[in-house]
C-alpha cells in the first residue's frame, strides 16, 4: 500500500527539521509506517544487539515473539512530518520530534 504524493496530507516542515521517533518498547516490525512514507524514511530490520540488551525482560520477550524486527529511520533527515506514520503505526510507536542541532557560538 504505497502513498499517492498526491493524495498525502500537505507537509509541515521542510526536510530536516522534524524527525520520527520509534519507542523500541513498542515497535514489532509490521512496517505499515515504511507502506506510508512518502519520503521513504524508514526501513524494517533485526533490533541492533545493544538497543536488545537496553530493553527490559518484558520487552525482550515480545521482540523474539515478533521477530526482532523493527523499524529503523535510516533516512530521518528526509521526513517533512506530513504523520502518515504516526497515524498508521498500529502500536502507537513512532512520535515526531524536533530535530536538535548543535548551536554554533
Amino acid at each position: 500500500m504505497s502513498v499517492d504524493p498526491a493524495a498525502a496530507p500537505a507537509c509541515k516542515q521542510p526536510a530536516g527539521v522534524i524527525a520520527p521517533l520509534v519507542d523500541l518498547r513498542r515497535c514489532e516490525g509490521k512496517g505499515d509506517c515504511v507502506r506510508v512514507c512518502p519520503e521513504n524514511v524508514f526501513t524494517i530490520e533485526r533490533i541492533a544487539d545493544a538497543d536488545y540488551r537496553a530493553l527490559g525482560v518484558l520487552h525482550r520477550l515480545k521482540q523474539r515473539v515478533h521477530g526482532m524486527m523493527v523499524a529503523h529511520t535510516p533516512n530521518a533527515d528526509a521526513c517533512r512530518s506530513c504523520g502518515l506514520c504516526v497515524s498508521a503505526c498500529p502500536e502507537h510507536a513512532i512520535t515526531l520530534g524536533r530535530i536538535q542541532r548543535p548551536s554554533i557560538l
